[in-house]
């Protein structure tokens, strides 16, 4: 985790534009540069460094001295690095994974150079021999990026849209700030000025597709066919190797553990993994929730069965609400679950960071969009409609889950590692027919759920665990968190702003007070800026005012679990949907 910033034919004098590149501080805590491009007075770059591989020769702009015209500033990890240095027999300078993309460049051009990488990535990649800038982002957008264009050529990029919004130009209204789309590259040519101009915007992976990297993994060819043992196998070869290879790191490892099933099947198989790599701390789990809520309370049981060194963080509303404000800062976004669901995993990243040394966090984000873990899922009209939304969903998380994943653990110095959103698993998962991914005898992820049976890596009763939402499961089942904000907002917003809501927020106005107060809030840090969220997450195929679950018809209280529920012949009986 780093925060990248670069300009290319800034309007203003570099040291008067430098102070926004100070906004994303937080991103990168070890080390910061800011370097001027030779031979383009108006062209820089900034970056903070979280060092989490080759502590010694990691800072960036990245440059080597056998290719000395290329600049480098990317924030990423890259999992294959040494695969494919070993394979096109590159000789590198450092240890630094990111490396691997300045030879793939040389060798290759961009296009095959980003689909190459197995990883999670955001690049500014400078040729000056060639007068070329390349930015790229992974599939998912994992990691952030952001870009400015004016209309004279100044370009502008940064991890988060905070750096931008006060940078000095000419043009008479405030350009655009947009996030660059997650699995795309694009060239620009640089004029002597440090001006750019865009000659080509290309995608160069989707989720649906196997990744071109693909034929160097580990792995190697899966069995085929569909049949299920078959399916389950894959499945779970497929995701001990995500877990596997976001093992790269120089500092501790830890887990977020709600007690769901997503991030427990993380949790446990990295337990399982560490030992097998005779990695020589205890990997330190990490819930947060109040003391009888139901993630607290299944995360002490997971963390029991796995031997995790566990912390709980206690949580109460009135934190909460305090901490809304900083909350919406960094994530940039008004969206209402977002932010419900950012509180939590915002104040127990800030406990990680003060109390404990563990910097590398593994989390179970893009698996509910993976295997259709909403509960409205069981409302598709058909297997193909799920298996169409769950694509939708995947390429919107770089809005919702995983732009709240990567901005709460950001903004306090830890790098996020999600191995739900493995580029082979994802597409291998996406490859199977539609009616093996639906929900089956009322019980969402299924076939997930099943691939793990018998094997006692976590117990049964959290492997058949009910969804619930992030931001609904760390509260009292009494009164849920977004009930306890809804309550508070009551008097932070009078019912007059909220009938003038369409006038005064007609993009994406507000329908409800507590919507009101975020966009209020919202506003506050990023005046004009409402357009950074194309629209609000809400559930689909079901009449609901309100993205949280227990808000929904079909919602009931998970009060007795799958494995208690199993019939004589072991197979799972309805768990109360309708």
């Amino acid at each position: 985790m780093c925060g990248i910033w670069a300009l290319f034919g800034s309007d203003e004098c570099l040291a008067i534009q430098f102070s926004n590149a100070m906004r994303i501080a937080h991103r990168g805590p070890d080390a910061f540069r800011f370097e001027n491009v030779d031979g383009f007075t108006c062209c820089c770059f900034g970056f903070h460094r979280l060092a989490i591989v080759d502590q010694l020769c990691g800072m960036q702009p990245l440059r080597v001295r056998k290719l000395p015209y290329l600049w480098l500033c990317y924030n990423g990890e890259i999992y294959n690095h040494q695969t494919l240095k070993n394979r096109f027999e590159f000789n590198h300078e450092t240890k630094v994974d990111g490396e691997i993309l300045l030879h793939l460049y040389d060798r290759f051009g961009i296009e095959k150079m980003a689909s190459l990488l197995d990883g999670v990535f955001a690049f500014i990649l400078l040729d000056v021999a060639n007068r070329k800038v390349f930015l790229g982002r992974d599939t998912y957008g994992v990691r952030p990026m952001f870009k400015l264009i004016t209309d004279n050529g100044f370009l502008a990029v940064c991890s988060e849209a905070k750096g931008l919004t006060t940078l000095n130009h000419t043009m008479d209204t405030d350009p655009p700030i947009t996030p660059f789309p997650p699995g795309h590259f694009e060239v620009f040519n640089l004029k002597m000025n440090g001006k750019v101009e865009s000659v080509h915007l290309d995608r160069f992976h989707t989720c649906t597709s196997e990744p071109k990297h693909v034929i160097f993994d580990s792995v190697g060819t899966l069995a085929s066919g569909y049949d299920l043992e078959t399916v389950k196998g894959n499945i779970r070869i497929l995701f001990e190797n995500a877990v596997r290879k976001r093992l790269m790191s120089h500092r501790r490892i830890g887990c977020l553990l709600s007690g769901g099933l997503d991030s427990s099947l993380v949790a446990a198989t990295l337990m399982k993994l560490a030992k097998e790599e005779d990695i020589k701390y205890k990997i330190q789990t990490f819930s947060i929730g109040a003391e009888d809520s139901p993630d607290i309370l299944a995360a002490r049981k997971v963390a029991a069965h796995i031997g995790s060194e566990h912390h709980e963080v206690n949580f109460t509303p009135e934190e909460g609400i305090k901490a809304v404000d900083k909350v919406i800062y960094h994530l940039e976004t008004y969206d209402i679950t977002t932010i419900r669901a950012s509180v939590g995993m915002y104040l127990v990243s800030e406990h990680i960071r003060a109390k404990t040394d563990s910097v590398v966090i593994f989390s179970g984000e893009g698996s509910d969009e993976l295997t259709q873990g909403y509960i409205y899922f069981h409302k598709a009209p058909s297997p193909d409609a799920a298996a169409e939304d769950s694509v939708r969903l995947l390429k919107e998380l770089y809005l919702f889950d995983v732009l709240r994943a990567d901005r709460t653990t950001a903004a306090h110095g830890l790098e996020l590692r999600v191995p739900f959103l493995d580029h082979r698993f994802t597409a291998y998962y996406l490859s199977l027919p539609p009616e093996m991914r639906v929900p089956k005898d009322g019980v969402e992820k299924h076939l997930l759920r099943d691939a793990f049976k018998g094997l006692n890596l976590i117990p049964d009763d959290i492997l058949w665990r009910r969804k619930e939402a992030f931001s609904d499961g760390m509260t009292s089942m009494k009164k849920s968190w977004y009930s306890s904000l809804q309550d508070h907002l009551e008097s932070e917003v009078n019912d007059m702003q909220l009938e003038n809501a369409t006038k005064t927020f007609p993009y994406n106005p507000p329908r409800t007070k507590e919507a009101f107060y975020y966009r209020q809030v919202f506003e506050k840090h990023f005046p004009g800026r409402a357009e950074w969220l194309s629209h609000y997450w809400m559930p689909r195929w079901i009449k609901a005012t309100d993205p949280s679950a227990r808000t929904l018809s079909i919602y009931k209280p998970d009060k007795a679990t799958k494995a208690d529920k199993l019939n004589a012949d072991d197979q799972p009986k309805s768990v109360g949907f309708c």
